[in-house]
């Protein structure tokens, strides 16, 4: 009853939102269109999209600028449900804002890493970031180096292990970027305790946790597959924190020697148990973590409509659907046959 009277109005928005996400049937119609500016057309006439693409020449949008007008409906809707939201329930969106603040400082780091414009327009967001973040975003897009880069993050989160990689020297992109998503999940997984109530802390918890294993499986794979890595190497890459994995498998995952070695091992933890892993055909790893996580960001909410789970599946979903749209513009962009493009974004 506390959950119904204190969401209610909430989900009632998120419910009315999440009428706007695009459908299959609407995937299919976008994916059998033959040029990017007949997509582009395709969505203004979205009711999610057409206040951000209304006005636009479809004709003479490049991919950044497209993206850039996507993720300002993203935006838009965060912000709608911030406003929307009680002081206890801001908490939670707090929290969630450090995902859009790291993906923005990801973008800065591979500008002054590969010492090339950012590729969105920023300004386009200042106003956004402005109320929920304390980062000079304008700024970060333009330094020249990574010292300087580091320095402007002095009084954030991210200050301290960015400070230790450039101490380090030699860091790549990778580790900068890595070294990001450890702030983070370690950030959300200490502070969701402290901040949130018994239910809501459940309910991410399953979602949180089940996305820290899973970026651990990935990394895992990919060092297996990629590079010739230690065990001790590639734990060292890894987020110290497991939620459905135990420590030891993790530790066996590391220690496989092949593919198929750490396939047979993930066969036996939780993941397998779920029907999510079928040694008849071994599942591409961002797929599978794909797989997961709808599952379980659909199952908290179904479990608990009237909580915060409501709202992080509809940011969560929200996001996936505008990582398949610009999936597929680019394949459309470059002629894929539409079976193909549909087969890979219903995998995402």
């Amino acid at each position: 009853m506390e959950g119904l009277l204190t969401y209610s109005g909430l989900t009632t928005k998120v419910r009315a939102m999440k009428s706007r996400l695009i459908k299959d049937a609407q995937y299919r119609e976008l994916v059998s269109l033959d040029s990017v500016p007949a997509s582009v057309d395709y969505l203004r006439k979205l009711p999610a999209y057409s206040p951000f693409l209304s006005g636009t020449d479809e004709s003479q949008l490049h991919r950044s600028q497209i993206e850039e007008l996507l993720l300002q409906s993203k935006y838009h809707d965060f912000s709608k449900l911030y406003r929307f939201s009680t002081l206890p329930q801001r908490k939670f969106l707090d929290l969630y804002f450090m995902h859009y603040e790291i993906s923005a400082l990801k973008r800065c780091l591979r500008g002054v890493i590969r010492q090339s414009p950012v590729d969105l327009n920023l300004s386009l967001f200042q106003d956004f970031f402005e109320r929920h973040s304390t980062l000079d975003l304008i700024k970060l897009s333009t330094v020249h180096s990574l010292e300087e880069f580091t320095t402007n993050l002095a009084g954030s989160p991210y200050y301290a292990a960015l400070t230790r990689l450039n101490r380090q020297g030699n860091a790549s992109l990778f580790d900068y970027e890595m070294s990001l998503d450890m702030v983070y999940f370690n950030t959300m997984w200490k502070i969701k305790n402290k901040e949130l109530k018994h239910k809501e802390r459940e309910a991410l918890t399953q979602c949180f946790g089940e996305r820290l294993d899973m970026l651990n499986l990935q990394w895992i794979y990919r060092c297996i597959k990629y590079y010739r890595m230690t065990s001790s190497e590639i734990c060292s890459l890894l987020i110290p924190i497991t939620h459905r994995l135990r420590a030891e498998q993790i530790s066996a995952l590391a220690n496989a020697d092949s593919v198929e070695k750490f396939f047979n091992i993930l066969n036996t933890t939780y993941y397998s148990n779920r029907n999510l892993v079928s040694s008849d055909s071994w599942p591409d790893p961002e797929a599978l973590t794909e797989q997961v996580l709808n599952r379980v960001h659909k199952l908290t909410e179904r479990r608990d409509p009237y909580s915060i789970a409501t709202v992080n599946s509809y940011l969560y979903f929200k996001e996936q659907e505008i990582t398949r749209i610009i999936h597929i513009i680019e394949s459309i962009r470059y002629g894929l046959e539409p079976e193909k493009i549909l087969s890979s974004v219903m995998n995402m």
